[in-house]
């Protein structure tokens, strides 16, 4: 695999389809760019795993990808989390098929060997049969490979390089949208509420990537939603009606360009980056007594303001994951091929806060991120056709 990527790069040069202000087409349309892409960027950086509260207790399992590359963030006796390759150290076959799960051992269905959930080999069938061999049933290369993992306050990243910086450091400044996001709850936790809404574009990674902090394009693109959102409010609900909590998650995808302008966008190493700041389409939803209580309670009034001046609207971990701390959302990237992506989309749980404030999560994700949303099909036909258009 590595000799035919690197002959392909011998005949690509990449550097001659960047400029400053724009990229050749084929960075979206080349498969041969889209297979550098997955060696040169999503193996040599952090990319998104899985949340701790995933796995909190040992035996537990959640199977995901970097890239390409099958994973597995496990919990192991001792409590401590691992992501190890997600195939046997044998001949390679995939250990687990299921999503997530609990088990004792993982033991593979070719041949029976078995690894504890740290990646440890616990045993093989006729294990003398290898006496006067090189294998080495204590060697580190009987044992799954791991990948270099770390978390920062629940989020964890893993890498398959050795040579990508610590974590800490690797986030930079979007760390603080994992912090301002925890610190919404009142007990200073976030686990994953629920499952995962799962659906395909057929477009290029980078166009979801790139779209995310696209300050130009809601006031066009999603008229059809937003903007219809909008009208049919105005029209049926009484003058002194409260605003229904779905109006106030899409009327303002077609709020003015100067709103949008003002929101800025902030970038920093590494490609993240993120939109807002003291406003975003989130910061006008109607206040939830209970939680500003509890919130004052566990961090007092001062704080507690500090915490909801940070209005962010998409963060981006480039490149593979964006949160929405102000409504508790993860949206993860999966690249397939040069035109095909996957995203899934997560709710987080803000513990310690009342259940309103999950319930008006899940609605953002059923309105806006999930597979019969109202608002995600005007960004998944823009992208088909650009992929169209490029193609």
């Amino acid at each position: 695999m590595t000799t035919i990527i690197d002959t392909r790069a011998a005949a690509i040069d990449v550097a001659a389809l960047v400029e400053p202000d724009r990229a050749h087409r084929r960075v979206y349309t080349d498969p041969a760019i889209f297979d550098l892409e997955m060696e040169r960027i999503w193996r040599r950086t952090w990319i998104y795993v899985g949340h701790e509260s995933q796995v909190r207790e040992p035996g537990q399992y959640y199977a995901t990808t970097i890239g390409r590359e099958p994973v597995l963030l496990t919990r192991a006796a001792d409590g401590k989390f691992h992501v190890l390759y997600n195939r046997c150290a044998h001949k390679g076959a995939m250990l687990v098929g299921d999503r997530c799960g609990r088990l004792k051992e993982l033991r593979c269905c070719y041949h029976g060997w078995r690894f504890d959930l740290d990646g440890t080999l616990l045993g093989i069938p006729l294990e003398h049969g290898y006496d006067d061999t090189r294998f080495n049933r204590k060697g580190e290369e009987a044992n799954l490979s791991r990948a270099r993992a770390e978390s920062y306050r629940g989020f964890v990243f893993a890498s398959l390089s050795p040579d990508v910086p610590d974590l800490k450091t690797w986030l930079g400044g979007v760390a603080s949208s994992i912090d301002n996001m925890v610190d919404r709850a009142p007990d200073g936790e976030l686990e994953v509420a629920g499952g995962v809404l799962r659906y395909e574009h057929d477009c290029n990674w980078k166009f979801f990537v790139e779209n995310l902090n696209d300050m130009m394009h809601p006031m066009v693109a999603h008229q059809s939603s937003s903007l219809t959102a909008r009208v049919v409010a105005k029209r049926e609900l009484p003058p002194d009606a409260p605003t229904p909590s779905a109006i106030e998650i899409i009327a303002p995808f077609t709020e003015s360009y100067s709103f949008f302008d003002d929101m800025g966008v902030h970038a920093f190493d590494y490609g993240h980056g993120y939109s807002g700041g003291k406003t975003s389409i989130h910061a006008r939803y109607s206040e939830i007594p209970e939680y500003n209580r509890r919130m004052e309670a566990a961090y007092g009034k001062q704080r507690f303001a500090e915490i909801m001046t940070v209005n962010r609207h998409n963060t981006i971990f480039y490149p593979s994951a964006t949160i929405k701390g102000a409504i508790q959302t993860m949206r993860v990237v999966k690249p397939v091929a040069v035109d095909k992506t996957i995203i899934e989309s997560w709710t987080f749980r803000l513990k310690g806060a009342p259940d309103e404030l999950l319930q008006r999560s899940v609605l953002y994700c059923n309105l806006i991120n999930s597979s019969a949303n109202l608002v995600g099909p005007d960004d998944q036909e823009s992208y088909r056709r650009q992929q169209i258009g490029l193609g």
